[in-house]
């Protein structure tokens, strides 16, 4: 038994272990816990239907759902409905797949379990990932789009919260193995990308006494920080509306869990005590 135990342990550290190994890029931010602000909730509903909703689509949800966040269907009506849409409709969008795949080059993803997809397996859920992700755009001239991502490098989705964010400066920094006749060397290179999306190279070394291998961190500067709280506020709300969208119940789920594990808690201190005295008379 006592062996059983072990290898499940051993199988578990080895999961996270492998886990942890495959993560890569930039470390995500840890968003605000907003799962039950039904206010940011909201605020995060009305971001999607006027920035997200346009290209892409949450088709496993119905508008009618957001009464769950304490709107009525009239405040829907007025507030979310724009196209002729009815609340009991599914959140659908008027591009066609095939001519969003020829305009942009890749069809936009439906964002109705987004979060839950892009959770880190053992790790941060995917709205940490979401969190970060719509708040490091930066210009870059030499993209398709003009803009980049430090989470998502070579996205082909704009910024579409540009105004909102303001200007911003992003530097980036390389680590590269190059080679050198026959050895190979660690290069370290410094990009700075200005608020018009120029790149100049800051500085490039080598570095001589490098032990790891190849990475790429970058750090985003805020031109305005007038904008940069309410700015990551909004992302924050967005964000915990696209988790809240792709598990309405996690809170539930959640509280429910913590019960279940409190109740398995004391039931085994009984369950070990009634053991006890079962077979105290054996021998």
């Amino acid at each position: 038994m006592l062996k059983k135990i072990l290898s499940v342990l051993a199988l578990t550290v080895a999961a996270v272990a492998s886990a942890g190994a495959a993560t890569t890029g930039p470390a995500w931010d840890v968003m605000p816990v907003k799962v039950t602000d039904k206010a940011a909730l909201q605020n995060g509903a009305k971001l999607f239907v006027n920035y997200c909703l346009n290209c892409h689509s949450a088709n496993y949800v119905r508008y009618n759902k957001l009464m769950d966040l304490g709107l009525t269907e009239q405040q829907i009506e007025d507030n979310l409905l724009f196209t002729g849409e009815r609340v009991g409709d599914m959140m659908h969008i008027a591009l066609p797949a095939q001519d969003a795949k020829k305009w942009m080059g890749v069809t936009p993803p439906d964002l109705s379990v987004i979060a839950r997809s892009r959770a880190a397996n053992l790790g941060q859920p995917g709205t940490d990932y979401i969190y970060t992700y719509l708040r490091t755009f930066y210009r870059d001239q030499s993209s398709q789009t003009g803009w980049n991502n430090i989470v998502f490098p070579n996205a082909a989705m704009p910024n579409p919260l540009w105004r909102m964010q303001g200007p911003v400066e992003a530097t980036i920094t390389d680590i590269k193995s190059v080679e050198d006749g026959d050895t190979r060397k660690w290069v370290e290179t410094v990009t700075k990308f200005d608020k018009d999306g120029f790149a100049t190279l800051v500085s490039e070394k080598v570095l001589s006494d490098y032990k790891g291998g190849e990475s790429s961190s970058a750090e985003i500067t805020y031109l305005e920080e007038s904008k940069r709280e309410a700015f990551d506020k909004n992302m924050a709300d967005l964000s915990a509306f696209l988790g809240w969208m792709a598990e309405p119940d996690q809170h539930f789920r959640k509280v429910l869990g913590t019960w279940v594990m409190l109740f398995l808690s004391l039931f085994f201190v009984v369950a070990w005590f009634l053991n006890k005295q079962y077979w105290k008379n054996v021998k």
